[in-house]
């Protein structure tokens, strides 16, 4: 079998993988939030018939006590007593093995076309989709950070199917003006950066979810498992450090881009499309970072600021490829 058409295969096996570990972490959460109601509905009972009333503090409103994912520590694990999360372990393994199927599809792709593997929309979206996976497990390495994983191994899964059904091309090799060495440079930064955003957007749209639940919005009233995230105020910590990161990176993928702009057309800017979008997403994330860290700025307002820079980046990678014409066309569709 050639090597392009087995790392096809590996990324199928990836999307699947993500699939079933999205599965598995939402019967985890599924089974915390229906044994924390069950907790609840067991200390209302005792205090109605008198049977002490130390349990009862498991009925305190969202959001003040400290649920599972709260304790922010290596190994921590804050479930009910007697809850198995056996979900959470299945779906820890299966993202670390579509990480692993992932890495090596990309490495036979680039074998394959004889460059590195992150030259049009395809591409970009199989190493993206790792980097965000690879993020998402490195985070929960060092912190309580399972509550995640539904939402980014689901995210990963749509990516990967998109991309083999709308951005697939065939390996082969790239125009002369990607044969340079800034494109391992300033493009794989650029993933790097796209994968952080992603676990950071939806860290952020837990955020928002979660606040909304704690002030009782009447819509979120049955999801009970936002109870077993931490609170809005570490969500947002968490997205914020995310983003920082990013950023920086995302700095550098502009300086990358205007260096290799100048070298290859002789000029560092010249208002090319996504050049302007790759602006527009440093100046929203910058406008967020400011924002945040001397107007005051925090909760909702913060988590929306972080929501629109995400669709930036997404309509910098997909509308931009698809929609304008310009010096960075690079999708490979026709």
């Amino acid at each position: 079998m050639e090597m392009a058409n087995l790392s096809v295969l590996l990324v199928w096996a990836a999307a699947t993988a993500l699939a079933l570990a999205m599965v598995a972490f939402s019967v985890d959460l599924a089974r915390l939030s229906g044994a924390r109601v069950a907790a609840r509905d067991t200390a209302r009972e005792k205090a109605a018939v008198g049977v002490g009333a130390g349990p009862a503090s498991s009925d305190t409103a969202p959001g003040t006590t400290a649920g599972p994912g709260q304790a922010y520590g290596p190994g921590s694990d804050d479930a009910p007593a007697g809850v198995s999360r056996k979900g959470a372990g299945i779906g820890m393994s299966l993202s670390w093995l579509a990480a692993g199927l992932l890495l090596v599809a990309i490495v036979l792709r680039g074998i394959a076309s004889g460059r590195t593997p992150w030259a049009n929309m395809y591409e970009f979206t199989l190493v993206g989709t790792f980097v965000a996976v690879a993020v998402f497990v490195g985070v929960c390495l060092v912190r309580e950070a399972r509550f995640l994983g539904a939402f980014v191994t689901g995210l990963g899964a749509t990516f990967l199917v998109l991309a083999q059904n709308a951005f697939f091309v065939a390996a082969t090799g790239v125009q002369p003006a990607l044969q340079n060495y800034w494109l391992v440079i300033h493009v794989g930064v650029a993933i790097i950066a796209t994968g952080i955003f992603t676990v950071a957007f939806v860290t952020s749209v837990l955020q928002l979810l979660r606040d909304a639940r704690d002030e009782g919005t009447p819509w979120l009233a049955g999801w009970g498992w936002l109870d077993d995230t931490p609170s809005a105020n570490m969500l947002e910590a968490l997205s914020f450090r995310l983003n920082a990161v990013a950023f920086v990176l995302w700095t550098f993928t502009i300086i990358g881009g205007a260096i290799w702009a100048e070298d290859a057309w002789g000029r560092y800017w010249g208002w090319d499309p996504k050049e302007v979008w790759s602006f527009v997403v440093w100046v929203v994330y910058a406008a967020y970072l400011h924002a945040r860290t001397t107007r005051g700025w925090s909760g909702r307002r913060a988590a929306w600021f972080v929501v629109a820079g995400y669709a930036c980046v997404l309509f910098n990678f997909t509308g931009v490829n698809l929609i304008f014409n310009g010096k960075h066309s690079y999708s490979g569709l026709s």
